[in-house]
């Protein structure tokens, strides 16, 4: 099966003093795949998510998106173009609900400016019931209904780490980017959203009944270190060393690589 780029990685470098954080990586980004990211702690990945999202700035090499090179945007005109993430810590508004967690994710989307929201009547109501009924939609696909007036703050840390996810998904991409989703969960925990990112990526290939997440997410990228999840739901891999790509393809052919086997996986007995 062919499937178009949405992003193109093109021999990026990125450098934070005499650190080389990444070194003449090459990446496609898949319409319709689930794409996992892997390697060691310190390999790289999650620059390369911030390059891409552009809350780095790579020294050499471009980023394209729809032919566009998107190197030295700014994140809020990226995420425009239909590129969201979720982080690796949890990055949240503590002290907001999960429902206005949601909402500001949408900011992106609001077409009246200060005078006509202010007044709420005519366009600026329909716009308001309208994101109001994407982020109740995601609501209801996340299965945050039992908490969805609750503040953050004071849910349990693997609840944050799936409204992150949520909160990525509600600003409707077509590219959405998994910063180690399931760190410190627990078994459960990762089961469920294991569960939901496959869902999300079943979505992005057949379909959805939704209208709204059948239009949305067209492919995945997820940071993992459980390889057991990544051999299990990656369609391809990209393994990462010392800011330089060691080995991409499917698992099986990932898994047998000696390279990647030394760096990551551990040296063979």
């Amino acid at each position: 099966m062919e499937r178009n780029t949405k992003i193109k990685i093109d021999n990026i470098s990125l450098r934070f003093g005499g650190t080389i954080a990444l070194n003449g990586v090459n990446l496609e980004i898949r319409d319709n795949e689930l794409l996992a990211l892997i390697g060691p702690n310190g390999s790289g990945k999650t620059s390369l998510l911030n390059s891409v999202t552009g809350y780095y700035h790579p020294q050499e090499g471009e980023i394209l998106t729809n032919g566009e090179n998107v190197v030295g945007l700014k994140p809020h005109k990226i995420a425009k173009m239909g590129i969201s993430r979720s982080f690796q810590k949890v990055e949240l508004f503590a002290q907001l609900s999960v429902v206005d967690n949601l909402l500001v994710a949408r900011h992106n989307k609001i077409r009246q400016g200060p005078i006509g929201s202010s007044i709420f009547f005519g366009p600026a109501r329909a716009q308001e019931v309208y994101h109001r009924q994407i982020v109740e939609e995601v609501i209801d696909f996340m299965e945050l209904e039992q908490v969805r007036k609750d503040i953050v703050g004071a849910l349990p840390y693997g609840l944050r780490k799936r409204i992150g996810v949520a909160r990525a998904l509600v600003m409707e991409p077509e590219v959405l980017l998994l910063d180690e989703p399931m760190a410190g969960m627990n078994v459960e925990e990762k089961e469920d959203l294991v569960r939901f990112v496959l869902d999300i990526y079943k979505g992005a290939r057949f379909g959805y009944e939704s209208e709204f997440l059948n239009k949305g997410v067209r492919c995945i990228v997820l940071i993992e270190h459980d390889m057991g999840i990544v051999m299990d739901i990656a369609e391809r891999i990209a393994v990462l060393d010392f800011g330089v790509k060691i080995g991409e393809g499917p698992p099986k052919e990932i898994s047998k690589n000696p390279g990647v086997i030394k760096a990551y996986l551990g040296e063979e007995v």
